[in-house]
């Protein structure tokens, strides 16, 4: 890779972004081992420096330029602001970058990045980083994980929403915002609506009249309602639902962020996803469908319609 990249090949990756306890370095192994099974070369790189414990197969590792631990120890910083040193420290070393990632000529990357939502909605070092590696012929989506259980909250829902939405502005580049741990979404509640109103972003005001029926909320309900307006009137924002363990869930994924990196595979690989997708369920994967949680919204949906009709 040269450093203006002229004369190299296209490289294509995922940024993979999102808050704390999202599931941004499960969504990495799950995805190394997918893409893996269709022989797809993926190599993950980790530039989060808290990471300690990676159950993926860690290529390039920031651990070798800098971490977290030391960071706070010799500097007196603490998290936050250890976390933001270590990105600039990052920024002021590409060539340590670029040389690690030369390595691996012709593979697909996974960039499993830090947890600090300030890095992607406020500050400009990670910003820069992805910039830099647009210069070397990478073509990078953004995916942005949001753990579902913030859909059993209509309040935090639409924090979610205002957070994805900066987030998108901010980074600057295509972007795929995810659902995560799907199979957990009724561990925390029920949902208000049917699954498909919160991945598509449907009419918000439902949300907000929903939010108004809570007296804490009543009184906040127009700052809710302009919030809403600031989501609507960009209409970016929607989330494509995933289960890490339901290889259906990973293959729409995965296909909704090569549309947006603008990533090809060849015939070999769709052969071998056909295969992977019409395979016997494996030790490594449940293979229960995400899809579930929708169907049962929509049956119980359609079973209420019918009650009203009965009672007509």
């Amino acid at each position: 890779m040269s450093e203006g990249g002229k004369g190299s090949s296209l490289a294509f990756g995922q940024v993979v972004i999102g808050p704390p306890g999202s599931g941004k370095t499960t969504y990495c192994h799950g995805m190394q081992e997918f893409m893996g099974r269709i022989g797809r070369k993926v190599t993950v790189v980790n530039l989060d420096p808290a990471n300690e414990v990676m159950p993926y197969q860690c290529a390039v590792d920031i651990a070798e330029l800098i971490t977290l631990p030391d960071v706070m120890e010799n500097l007196k910083l603490g998290p936050n602001g250890g976390l933001i040193y270590c990105m600039e420290y990052l920024e002021a070393n590409f060539d340590w970058l670029q040389e690690k990632l030369a390595a691996f000529r012709g593979h697909y990357y996974l960039f499993d990045c830090p947890g600090q939502v300030e890095l992607y909605t406020h500050h400009d070092a990670l910003k820069n980083v992805f910039a830099q590696l647009a210069k070397w012929n990478f073509r990078l989506a953004a995916v942005h994980l949001v753990d579902s259980h913030y859909c059993t909250d209509p309040g935090k829902f639409i924090s979610v929403l205002c957070t994805s939405l900066s987030t998108m502005l901010h980074v600057e580049l295509p972007h795929v915002n995810i659902l995560s741990k799907m199979d957990l979404i009724e561990q925390y509640g029920k949902l208000a609506f049917n699954l498909d109103y919160y991945t598509e972003v449907l009419d918000l005001s439902y949300l907000v009249d929903h939010l108004a029926s809570d007296p804490f909320f009543r009184n906040y309900r127009r700052l809710n309602e302009k919030l809403v307006e600031v989501i609507e009137d960009y209409s970016l924002v929607s989330f494509v639902p995933l289960n890490v363990q339901d290889k259906e869930s990973m293959r729409q994924v995965m296909q909704a962020v090569d549309k947006a990196n603008g990533y090809s595979f060849g015939d070999q690989e769709h052969r071998s996803l056909e295969a992977l997708m019409s395979a016997a369920v494996g030790a490594d994967f449940h293979f229960t469908s995400t899809l579930a949680v929708q169907e049962k919204y929509v049956q119980s949906q359609d079973k209420a319609v019918e009650e009203e009709v009965m009672d007509l």
